[in-house]
């Protein structure tokens, strides 16, 4: 919940120039309020453009809801779905993300599917535990073809706007861990081509190592995207 609509055109204006044409894709998902100025300033540009929640019905009586189809008129093309704040201050649970997810598959969106562990979980020894429960869950029903278009960003919960960071060995362990749960859920093929990303104070100062890594395949970045300069620089590393 940062920026209006002049500070998010701002910021897009000033992002664009700095973003270089590589082997990656960058999106960027401002609030709702922002989407239809921000997808004016993408035309042209390599910059994909996404949202950072929906719900699962396509109209209805959901006073202060955001349905997938108005996502697609005004430009989206990812959305993340199950954010760790999303869980655990507005109380959604797997089941209702899991109905996130499909809703996003079937109107042609892709899902950023965010999981992750508390700090008091990873003290208890279950971080494995609630990762395996939220990608059950979070996919319940979906088939292989359905996870070529669905992103999945590890996020710690208790390296989110703390600037506390996972090592890179501790995120490439779980990454690789999910990868796994993947593989049998559904297959190594859709394990090895789901995109898996890292998300949790993620900054230019850190990102190489996070990169450099075998099983982490980019990141869902949170504060240092509210800086062009920033951002920028984890999106070129």
């Amino acid at each position: 919940m940062n920026n209006t609509i002049e500070e998010a055109g701002d910021l897009i204006r000033n992002l664009l120039p700095l973003i270089e044409k590589r082997d990656r894709e960058v999106i960027v998902c401002p609030s709702f309020v922002c989407l239809s100025e921000v997808a004016k300033l993408l035309e042209g540009s390599e910059v994909v453009l996404g949202a950072q929640n929906m719900h699962y019905e396509d109209k209805g009586a959901y006073t202060g809801e955001v349905s997938p189809i108005f996502l697609k008129e005004v430009g989206v093309s990812y959305v993340i779905i199950g954010h760790s704040e999303r869980r655990h201050i507005f109380g959604e649970k797997d089941e209702f993300i899991n109905k996130k997810v499909k809703a996003a598959l079937k109107y042609g969106l892709n899902p950023i599917l965010c999981v992750g562990e508390t700090l008091e979980e990873r003290e208890k020894g279950i971080t494995y535990d609630i990762i395996k429960t939220q990608i059950d869950r979070g996919l319940l029903g979906l088939k292989n073809e359905n996870m070529a278009k669905l992103v999945i960003a590890y996020e710690p919960v208790w390296a989110i706007g703390t600037g506390k960071t996972a090592t890179k060995e501790d995120a490439n362990e779980v990454i690789s861990y999910i990868r796994r749960l993947l593989y049998e859920k559904f297959d190594k093929k859709v394990g090895d081509n789901t995109r898996i990303l890292y998300g949790g104070s993620v900054k230019p100062s850190n990102i190489k190592g996070f990169m450099d890594m075998e099983e982490i395949d980019g990141a869902l970045v949170g504060g240092a995207s509210l800086n062009a300069e920033d951002f920028s620089q984890i999106a070129n590393y």
